[in-house]
Formats: C-alpha cells, structure tokens, sequence
C-alpha cells in the first residue's frame, strides 16, 4: 500500500495499533511517523522508545506487555528498525508480538533498498511487511516529484511564517537537489534572512548552500558554452571551500555519464522517460535530464567519449600521481573544453 495522509487520519480515527512506514529516504519515513505521534500523542499515552536497528524480541515484548500506569494504550517507538538483521526465529517472534500485543500502539519505521527508481524489499523485509499489513496501517513512501517538491518547500515555509518569491522554491531545489533534511534546514535560514517574510530568488543565490551534483553541473555548462574561465572561478571556489578533488571529479564524471545516455537515447530514438527507466533516475529524471538534453545537444558523440577518458584518467591520476591535485583538476577542465571545440 502507497502512503496516503488521507488513509492515515482515517486510521488514526479509528484506533489502529500499528502504523509502519518504509521508504528510501529516512527524511520520508521520520515525517510520515511524526504526523502519526503529533495525533497519538493528544491522548498523553505513556512512550517507550526503541532505538538501534535491532531491537531485541525481549525488549519489545517486555515494552508492549507493560500496561500503562493511567490504565490507557502504552505507545512503543521503533524508529528505523532493519527486519534483514533478525534470524528467522526472531522475525517470527516479533511478527507474533505484534500481532498479539493488546496494549500498546505501535509506531515503526525502516529504510529499504532502492534500484532502479523501485524500492526492493528482501525477504525478511518483506515477511514484516507482509505481517503489518494484516494487522495496522503499513505503508510505502515514494520519493515525491520536484512538483511535489516545491509545494513541500512552499509549506515548509509558511509552517515558519515566510514565503517564496515567484520561482524562488525553484532555485532552491537547483541548488540543493532533492534532499529533504538539507532544504528545510535551508528554508529556516532562508526564513531569518527575510526577517520571515519574502524569500527572494537572490537571496536563495546569495545564501542558499550548493550540492556538489548542481555545482559541478554548471561546471559542465560553463565548459561547453566556451566559458573556461567562469569554470575554473568555480572550481577554484569548490577547491577553496575544501571539497575532495576526487569527490568533485566523481561529480563531474556523474554529469557527463548523464550527457552521453541522453545523446544514446536521443540517437536511439529513446525519449528521457526511457533513459529514465533504464537507467533507475527516479522521480527526478523530468527536471534533471531534460537540462541535460538541452547541454548534450551541442556535442558528438566522439566528443563525448574523449571527455569521459580525460575524467577516467583525471581520476587514476588523483589516485595515484604525486602531483597536485588541483592542478591536475585544472588542467581536466582545459582538455574538456577543448575537447568540447573538437571538429568533427
């Protein structure tokens, strides 16, 4: 079952023992969780919290047995619980409890594996899931659209008494990508620069921390609209600001394996929506390779395999050679640029 607020108020409305949320993302899970304690927790339940991955059988059975010293439901909070680490005998155990228990409510939540845009339980994962299905609301939590995404940021926003500037919302997730903790930690310092009014477009490009994916895309951009010398003032800031030379080359290699997918796809008469699929980009493929498409027009494709060797042996020679490594960064940049130049 896919995570529905709806579903959840009327759950919560009824009384359910036991609410489990899954997804990819610990931002997803730990939200869909809170909004379930924010509606437990006006009844004053006492609350017994069950940290670590694992907890044991004993200590769950020992925490739901407990009857409230009020007389009401005791509340149990397993947050980030991973079912592939009990053995089978442990699984069934807990599966038994939970199924048996009669007071106490139980709130849990897991991070399971994603491939391809999909998340994919293992089998222990999904004997849990199997179990809470039967016995209270047990959801999936999909990554949301950038969309979505914007009009989470917009509500994160009023939620502290500020708004966004037409587009704003937008430069944000430029800047920051899709992680979910990163943008509203980022809307709350944004909130206190507009003193918790308007959030401006300027004020997100002046303050608004960068994620070296979107940093080293504009890299890339620069580089193959022949503006060299804004690349390397860019570089230079990463370099500045202490990022590793090889993360920064792993996100430039990450941006121009984007490229040449885009070109295959395109020259196999595959639009993004397929690339997506075969490649596993997820929910934000739309936003991400439709920029791409728009960059990976301007080369060939023998252009675009000499840029992947020139960043392969950018890497081995971080790796490997003595030299400096900001330099050699440099020098990457240069040969991308002419490469990008190079006649057909």
């Amino acid at each position: 079952m896919l995570y529905s607020e709806k579903e959840l108020n009327k759950r919560l409305q009824s009384g359910c023992s036991l609410y489990y949320f899954y997804a990819s993302d610990e931002a997803l899970v730990r939200s869909a969780a809170n909004k379930a304690l924010q509606e437990l927790n006006r009844a004053d339940p006492e609350t017994t919290v069950l940290d670590g991955p694992t907890p044991t059988v004993e200590e769950i059975v020992l925490a739901a047995g407990t009857i409230s010293f009020f007389g009401g439901k005791r509340l149990v909070l397993m947050p980030l619980i991973r079912p592939s680490t009990y053995s089978d005998k442990d699984l069934q155990e807990l599966c038994d409890t939970l199924a048996d228990t009669e007071n106490a409510i139980f709130v849990m939540t897991s991070l399971i594996e994603e491939k391809f845009g999909k998340l994919r339980p293992g089998k222990r994962e999904q004997k849990l899931i199997a179990a809470c299905e039967k016995i209270g609301y047990c959801v999936q939590i999909n990554k949301p659209g950038r969309g979505e995404l914007q009009s989470l940021a917009r509500n994160w926003a009023q939620e502290v008494g500020a708004t966004f500037e037409q587009g704003a919302e937008s430069e944000l997730l430029d800047r920051c990508g899709e992680d979910q903790f990163l943008l509203q930690n980022e809307i709350a310092k944004l909130a206190a620069l507009a003193n918790y009014g308007t959030i401006t477009k300027r004020m997100v490009q002046q303050l608004g921390t960068v994620t070296l994916e979107a940093d080293t895309f504009e890299m890339v951009e620069l580089v193959v609209t022949g503006r060299a010398t804004q690349a390397q003032q860019r570089l230079k800031t990463l370099l500045q600001l202490q990022n590793d030379p090889i993360l920064i080359t792993g996100a430039l290699i990450g941006n121009y394996i984007d490229l040449y997918r885009v070109w295959q796809g395109k020259h196999s008469r595959r639009g993004l929506a397929d690339v997506a699929k075969d490649f596993g980009y997820g929910g934000k493929w739309s936003y991400r390779l439709g920029k791409t498409e728009k960059t990976a027009a301007r080369f060939k494709r023998h252009q675009l395999e000499q840029c992947l060797c020139i960043l392969q042996k950018l890497d081995l020679d971080l790796k490997s050679s003595k030299l400096d490594a900001d330099l050699l960064l440099q020098k990457a940049l240069c040969e991308l640029a002419l490469a990008g130049r190079a006649s057909c």
